[in-house]
């Protein structure tokens, strides 16, 4: 059985105080903790594997390669792509998405076509296609949410797709409200309309199974540093023949083939996508962190599932508590979202933090959605695997006095 206790003894970190109170660590939708098997490949890399790739005839440089090439394989097999080489480094899901708005977009879109995006998205998915837009004569459209139950309005998202829009980017949880979004229909019904689709899978990663070969999305990033691996990488999966069809997003180092001054060709993909000395470290970490947490990753979601409901349970009981997000129907994936009362979320969390509790507070790169919501923003609880119920009491607890203070 999967047992929470066992696995938090692989964090160092929450083993710690903060101050002196022990701590409570609910931040994991902003960046997750690291497991010791992921602090010790990254202490051994730069211990004993230590040099570039692709590009050395050493013995050294020669385990290098295959340390990062191995860490893509994981990361394909993680998400089922179809082959390794669909899968791209980046420094992360902001850095994908990018890549493909300035690579994809400025190459293919033209004045008057549509990209669609939902209330719902982050920051990182809305002004990169705004930039695009303004460069191409593009129009972004946008899905309404329903504000009452913090969910896509699906029919309208149906309602704005038309023969115009040529991509149309979405979430896979919402990193504000926690919100789960029906991303196969999404993908059916934009494909249906002849249009490309990106998922945002930086939330859902480390939360929840993703095959993109069911899926059939053609592309999709995640952050590496919310699935308990390194700051600074992450992957942008692609459809092979769109990858190899897109322009340099960078150039330098291992994206060439041949270079003179009368003109440059490039390698295919993923080699072209990743200019320069990549973040072999990240990239090694990355692959360890998806071995440690594939092993339990179903029982891990069902732990999360069942600790989220007794969460929301348990606040609940609290006078004057108001959750944002579809808490009490659909559910949602480790994110609690909220208000107590009058108080400021910005006092509630400087509070929470004398506790030894640490939350997010603000808009969360949501400020659409927050608005959509008549809001500016809120306090947000969010839970991974090596969360406890006690921590969950703690944090009411911690609540309860806050709400008396106040």
């Amino acid at each position: 059985m999967f047992d929470p206790a066992k696995i938090r003894r692989d964090f160092p970190i929450l083993s710690q105080k903060s101050g002196t109170r022990d701590l409570v660590y609910l931040d994991n939708a902003a960046t997750a903790q690291k497991p010791q098997v992921v602090i010790d490949a990254i202490a051994r890399f730069y211990r004993c594997e230590n040099a570039n790739i692709h590009r050395g005839l050493y013995h050294l440089s020669a385990e290098a390669t295959t340390a990062f090439e191995k860490a893509r394989e994981r990361v394909a097999a993680f998400i089922n792509a179809p082959e390794p080489d669909a899968c791209v480094f980046t420094r992360g899901a902001t850095e994908g998405i990018n890549l493909v708005a300035s690579s994809w977009g400025r190459s293919r879109l033209r004045p008057g076509d549509e990209i669609l995006l939902t209330e719902l998205e982050h920051h990182a998915d809305i002004v990169p296609w705004q930039l695009v837009a303004e460069e191409t004569g593009a129009i972004v459209r946008v899905a309404k949410l329903d504000p009452k139950t913090g969910t896509l309005d699906l029919e309208h998202w149906r309602s704005q797709l038309s023969d115009k829009t040529k991509i149309a980017c979405f979430c896979h949880i919402s990193n504000a409200l926690g919100t789960v979004n029906p991303i196969g229909e999404m993908v059916r019904l934009a494909h249906a309309a002849g249009a490309l689709t990106l998922v945002d899978a930086a939330q859902s990663a480390p939360h929840l199974p993703i095959d993109v070969q069911a899926l059939a999305c053609d592309f999709l990033v995640f952050s590496g540093h919310k699935t308990f691996a390194p700051t600074g990488i992450g992957i942008l999966y692609g459809r092979k023949d769109l990858l190899d069809a897109m322009p340099p997003y960078q150039a330098g180092g291992d994206m060439i083939d041949r270079v003179s001054f009368s003109g440059t060709t490039f390698r295919e993909a993923p080699a072209r996508f990743e200019a320069g000395t990549p973040n072999i470290c990240g990239a090694v970490g990355l692959g360890v962190a998806l071995e440690y947490f594939k092993a339990f990753q179903k029982d891990a979601a069902d732990y999360e599932h069942r600790l989220t409901q007794y969460a929301v349970e348990k606040l609940s009981e609290i006078e004057g508590m108001r959750f944002f997000g579809p808490v009490r129907t659909a559910g949602t994936a480790g994110i609690l979202s909220f208000h107590l009362g009058k108080i400021h979320p910005s006092d509630i969390a400087t509070m929470l933090d004398t506790y030894g509790i640490c939350t997010r507070v603000g808009h969360h790169c949501a400020m659409p959605l927050m608005a959509a919501l008549g809001i500016t923003g809120t306090v947000r609880a969010s839970l991974a695997f090596y969360n406890t119920y006690a921590e969950i009491d703690t944090l009411a607890d911690a609540l309860i006095r806050i709400k008396k203070m106040f």
